[in-house]
């Protein structure tokens, strides 16, 4: 484990016990989200100097953050003053992204359904967006055609359909992948050239092969197989008109250990010497990454409810579980999550650890955040914590049993020993709960009448 690695796990230690110490987390309080800012700077700079390190001085390079790892506005707007930009995704990720202060010029739209209001919003912003298929294509002819645009940048989505890596769910180059358009369908790449070739506005290429799961040679591939296509493109059009490449995200997280692996610097190596014109400044780059920004630096921290036996095995009842959690507890192959213990006072929980699952608050038996996990023994009033959970865990709420959303908070070392705490989520309240429930349509049903009925 680096020194990085180490630090990152004593600023975690930290910001629990003072959590307790601070009123965040207690019997009222019973989960709560954390982030650790310095990490989250400290990634976007690690990426921000892998790229610049392998890149022919003066090449344009835009790293958008994928807002859907995270849609807090304060996290996108502390990555947009660390340099960062915004891969949005909807509607409501352009405006969150927006809302955190995002120019324009450093936001791309990659939504696979986007409408044409949001399209003809998008341009109208100026920002950038990328074709998913022939459909939006024909759309975006009618809005440039209009004149109704501030002249962003204009691409298309292919797959390079390279296969999947170990998660489908996650794979995006498949050949039967819902996004973009199939270089190895019959027609589909020589479509792609011909569309650029009609099209002089169209200057970016973009594709993504996917993200957790997908081993560095998959990710290289793909990035080499788009490289390829707009070597063809330019080729063919006699000029550079294909001006920037997209190649996503997709870095996957070592959520076995604490150890960062792999890294920003040794991905950009990899592209260095799969694809040496990719960074020899013709093209300009952007990237898309989120859960490998953002994941090591969020902890969701749950208090033990109660601590029972059953059938001989020790079951943790907390209140973090499916709301917080769902891909973890309803496919936990796929997305394990590693435990820490603290005792009631927020300090690293000791004792010989002993088999026990860690459950959620949700009425289901299925609902456990880890099973059959070794850890010190959890006793009522302890804290079981979700670790590695800044990415997808904070904006994926599933309000199963209609459980409220956890306060979320970031913090930082206070200089003085202590740690600094500030909102980033207000906790939700059962009011809030109601009100998103219909509750002020409750009569709506009840009074509802057919037309001429009596």
């Amino acid at each position: 484990m680096s020194e990085d690695d180490g630090e990152r796990a004593g600023r975690r230690d930290d910001a629990v016990r003072a959590a307790v110490e601070q009123g965040l987390l207690g019997p009222d309080a019973p989960i709560v989200g954390l982030l650790d800012v310095a990490g989250i700077r400290a990634s976007a700079a690690e990426l921000r100097r892998a790229f610049e390190s392998v890149a022919a001085p003066g090449t344009a390079i835009l790293h958008a953050f994928a807002v859907k790892a995270n849609p807090l506005v304060p996290v996108v707007r502390l990555l947009a003053g660390a340099g960062l930009g915004a891969e949005v995704a909807s509607a409501g990720e352009l405006a969150l992204a927006r809302a955190a202060g995002v120019p324009a010029e450093r936001i791309v739209f990659d939504a696979p359904a986007k409408t044409a209001a949001e399209l003809r919003e998008a341009l109208a912003l100026g920002v950038a967006v990328n074709a998913d298929n022939p459909q939006e294509l024909r759309r975006l002819d009618a809005l440039v055609s209009a004149g109704t645009t501030a002249s962003p940048p204009l691409g298309i989505r292919v797959n390079p359909q390279i296969g999947a890596g170990t998660i489908g769910a996650t794979s995006t180059a498949t050949a039967t992948s819902k996004f973009g358009v199939g270089l190895r369908d019959e027609g589909g790449r020589e479509w792609v050239v011909r569309a650029f070739a009609e099209r002089p506005w169209l200057t970016r290429l973009h594709a993504h092969t996917g993200s957790q799961g997908i081993s560095l040679s998959l990710l290289a591939r793909g990035v080499a197989e788009t490289y390829a296509l707009a070597e063809e493109i330019n080729a063919r059009v006699g000029r550079r008109q294909v001006d920037t490449l997209d190649i996503g995200g997709g870095l996957s997280v070592n959520f076995a250990s604490e150890v960062t692996e792999p890294t920003f610097a040794r991905y950009a190596r990899l592209l260095a010497e799969a694809v040496p014109g990719l960074f020899d400044g013709r093209y300009g780059l952007v990237t898309e990454f989120g859960r490998s920004l953002l994941a090591r630096h969020g902890t969701v921290v749950a208090r033990v409810e109660y601590a029972k036996s059953s059938g001989g095995r020790r079951i943790a009842v907390t209140h973090a579980g499916v709301q917080v959690a769902p891909r973890t507890v309803y496919v936990p192959g796929a997305w394990p999550l590693r435990i820490a213990a603290y005792d009631a006072k927020g300090r690293p929980k000791e004792g010989a650890p002993v088999v026990q699952d860690v459950a959620g608050p949700a009425c289901f038996a299925g609902d456990l955040l880890a099973e059959e996990r070794l850890l010190p023994p959890l006793e009522q009033g302890d804290l079981a914590a979700a670790l590695d959970t800044g990415a997808y865990y904070f904006g994926s709420h599933y309000s199963y049993n209609s459980l409220a959303r956890p306060g979320v908070y970031g913090f930082v070392p206070d200089g003085d020993g202590g740690v600094a705490f500030a909102v980033v989520r207000e906790p939700q309240t059962v009011a809030e709960v109601v009100a998103e429930s219909g509750g002020a349509h409750a009569d709506a049903l009840t009074t509802l009448r057919a037309t001429g009925s009596r």
